[in-house]
C-alpha cells in the first residue's frame, strides 16, 4: 500500500537527496582570495557577491539527479516488497558511489591549492548523503514489519 510509512522515508530520502543541488559540499578560499563553492552542478566563485560558475559536471548532476529522483520511483513498487527493498539496497550503493564521486571531484578541484580538504571546508551537501543512508534505513525497517504483518495475517487465514 502506499499510504506506508516507508512512503514517507522514501519520499524523505529524495528530497534530502536533492537538497544537494542547493547545498554545495565543498567550500574554500582560493590562492587568490577569491570564495569557492563546489556542488554536484559544478564549481562556483564568489566575485562582488555574485556566484559565478567557473565549471561544471554535468555527468555528476545527471547522476546525482537520478539518485535522488530514485527514492520516488521505489515508492512505486509498493506491490512487491521484495524487489522494494532490493531497490532500497542498490540505492544506498548508488549513493556510496556519489559519495566517492564528489570526494573525488573535490580532490581534483583542490589539486591546484596548496591547502588539503579540512573538515571546515566540508559543505552542507556532503552530510546529506549519510542523512539519506538513514532515512533508507527506516524505509528498509517499515517494509520488513509490513512482511511480517502480512505473513502473520496468511497463518491466522
Amino acid at each position: 500500500m502506499i499510504q506506508r510509512i516507508q512512503t514517507i522515508w522514501l519520499l524523505a530520502a529524495a528530497v534530502v537527496l536533492l537538497g544537494l543541488f542547493i547545498f554545495p559540499y565543498l567550500n574554500f578560499i582560493d590562492l587568490v582570495g577569491l570564495g569557492k563553492k563546489v556542488s554536484v552542478t559544478g564549481v562556483y566563485s564568489s566575485v562582488n557577491n555574485a556566484s559565478v560558475q567557473e565549471s561544471s559536471s554535468l555527468l555528476l548532476t545527471i547522476f546525482a539527479a537520478f539518485v535522488a529522483l530514485f527514492p520516488v520511483f521505489i515508492i512505486f513498487l509498493f506491490k512487491n516488497r521484495k524487489l522494494q527493498l532490493l531497490c532500497i539496497y542498490a540505492e544506498i550503493v548508488l549513493i556510496a558511489v556519489l559519495a566517492i564521486w564528489m570526494y573525488s571531484n573535490a580532490n581534483s578541484v583542490l589539486s591546484g591549492i596548496s591547502q588539503g580538504l579540512q573538515a571546515n571546508n566540508i559543505g552542507v551537501g556532503f552530510f546529506l548523503l549519510p542523512v539519506a543512508v538513514i532515512l533508507l534505513s527506516f524505509a528498509i525497517r517499515g517494509i520488513r514489519h509490513d512482511s511480517k504483518l502480512i505473513k502473520s495475517a496468511d497463518r491466522l487465514r
